[in-house]
């Protein structure tokens, strides 16, 4: 449910039950103001028969009779109510009804006293002693009901005495007649159609209001989201999108209210947002360009230096002893021409890692992905290293059956679709790294394996040798971080922080997951995890 239909519907219903409540006012109000003056009408007849007539209990003590003849002769003109004599306890003497009462029937007196104060309270211009409704509900003797509005007035008798008590009681019972047919439809001429017309017409008026605040109100909100929804498809680097789908319009300076003022501060967080993130590009750009550019310039001296200093190793080698410079002067040169070589091939292989990340982390880059046996492509790895392992009095082996209970015991060829060149140079690079750092009888150990059931293969790369320090382990695969404590004892050669971090990217572009495990002492044990593809 969205929020613009939330509002119509809650200004819909709140007209529709303004609407009922108007008309349940009216109704009670109209029932009040009947009422009200039918107690009115009521209350001044019974003065005026009280004016009158100032003899009524002793005309009903000298003809009973005849007293109910008089009785009904004074309502001759009110039809729909009934009088009453009533004494000075309440009991009926004589009435004007059809109904005969039992002998000594009595009518609640609340009601009577109520009515009198009322009565007392409108003629002089106070307020209703009653408080809350200006008519007295009473009883009915006839229907036994007391949802009549009644009205009362004392009787006394004639003698010239100030204190004389009330002798009687004149108790006029007003009923609500009931409405004939023609009443019945006159009455949902004039009231029931207008009010369901009046209704309907509130209702229409309500969903117009809905309609027109609907669009009003929640328009800034829309045009916000829109725009918020077309930075999040199309970014924010506008340069590439020279023709957006949804243009950002300016906030109208004119409106001051809530809405406008998040808009505008929605446009001016975006124009930040796009400013640093030019910014950035831009930085991005030229550092991935001066990398590129530094390892495209160095690249050609520094091979052609090797080349030179190659060339000159060699002829050395031929010339033997006999140069002229004698045999001293020539293993001093072939001291400084291995230290020359051995820095140039460091740096030709720093300069070379460079051009390798900074075309790794280039967002054009794709992969070249094909199905491989991992396992295969391990023996190759091993046999590259064969002779540099010997050399140094290393053990290098592959493993191809499964070792551990955690592997699974039907063996399931490795095959993943990976770059081979890529995933060729990192796990080379894992392997070149063991190289530098195990000592002479030390052993590395190449071994691929795949899990069918979590859908994935795993390269692992483990050696015997000295371990990580636990410090360094967070930060091997920084770029250009190098632990203290890295030093070669083979190779004289130390990294240059390069080497792992390309390893870390290469996986990263796979998809896969990285592990590293080490204790000092005890050898390392790196796991590239890497997804078997769908089937």
């Amino acid at each position: 449910m969205t929020v613009r239909f939330k509002i119509a519907l809650t200004i819909f219903i709140t007209g529709l039950i303004t609407a009922l409540g108007v008309l349940a006012t009216v109704a009670v109000a109209f029932q009040r103001f009947e009422n009200e003056s039918t107690f009115v009408r009521a209350s001044v007849f019974l003065g005026r028969v009280v004016a009158l007539y100032d003899n009524i209990v002793e005309l009903h003590e000298r003809q009973p009779d005849e007293f109910g003849i008089f009785l009904r002769n004074l309502v001759l003109l009110e039809p729909d109510t009934q009088l009453y004599l009533l004494d000075a306890a309440g009991t009926v003497l004589a009435s004007t009804g059809s109904v005969r009462l039992p002998p000594g029937f009595k009518v609640a007196m609340g009601p009577v006293r109520e009515a009198i104060s009322a009565h007392q309270a409108r003629r002089d211009g106070e307020r209703s002693p009653m408080g809350r409704m200006p008519y007295v509900m009473g009883d009915d003797p006839e229907r036994m009901d007391a949802n009549a509005v009644v009205a009362a007035q004392p009787l006394r008798r004639q003698l010239i005495r100030g204190d004389q008590p009330v002798a009687g009681y004149l108790y006029l019972v007003c009923h609500k007649p009931p409405l004939p047919q023609g009443r019945l439809a006159l009455f949902r001429s004039s009231l029931a159609e207008p009010a369901m017309a009046a209704v309907l017409a509130v209702v229409g008026l309500a969903t117009l209001l809905a309609a027109w605040i609907v669009a009003t109100v929640t328009r800034p909100l829309r045009q916000l989201s829109a725009e918020v929804a077309a930075v999040t498809r199309d970014g924010l680097a506008l340069s590439s999108h020279p023709a957006p789908a949804l243009p950002l319009q300016p906030a109208d300076p004119r409106q001051r209210d809530e809405f406008a003022q998040l808009r505008q501060g929605f446009h001016t967080m975006l124009a930040t947002l796009r400013s640093q993130w030019d910014a950035l590009r831009r930085l991005d750009h030229f550092r991935r360009e001066g990398v590129s550019n530094l390892s495209h310039d160095l690249r050609s001296p520094l091979t052609a230096t090797v080349a030179c200093l190659e060339t000159l190793e060699q002829r050395w080698a031929l010339a033997g002893s006999s140069t002229a410079a004698g045999p001293q002067r020539d293993a001093e040169d072939r001291r400084l021409v291995e230290v020359a070589l051995r820095n140039t091939r460091n740096t030709a292989r720093m300069v070379q890692s460079l051009g390798e990340l900074a075309q790794l982390d280039e967002p054009e880059f794709k992969l070249r992905p094909e199905p491989v046996d991992l396992g295969e492509l391990l023996d190759d790895i091993a046999l590259r290293f064969a002779a540099r392992a010997q050399q140094q009095g290393l053990q290098l082996q592959v493993l191809h059956a499964p070792a551990g209970e955690e592997l699974s015991p039907a063996p399931v060829p490795p095959v993943a679709p990976v770059d081979i060149e890529l995933i060729e140079r990192a796990v080379a690079n894992l392997v070149g790294n063991a190289l530098k750092f195990c000592r002479p009888g030390d052993a590395i150990t190449l071994q691929a394996e795949a899990h069918e059931a979590a859908r994935q293969v795993w390269v692992q790369v483990s050696d015997t040798g000295p371990g990580i320090a636990a410090a360094d382990q967070p930060h091997l695969f920084d770029r250009f971080y190098q632990a203290r404590q890295s030093v070669a004892p083979a190779t004289g050669e130390g990294g240059r922080g390069l080497g792992l971090a390309i390893v870390q990217r290469i996986v990263e572009l796979h998809h896969g997951e990285l592990q590293l495990h080490s204790e000092p002492g005890q050898g390392t044990r790196v796991q590239i995890w890497l997804p078997m593809g769908h089937e």
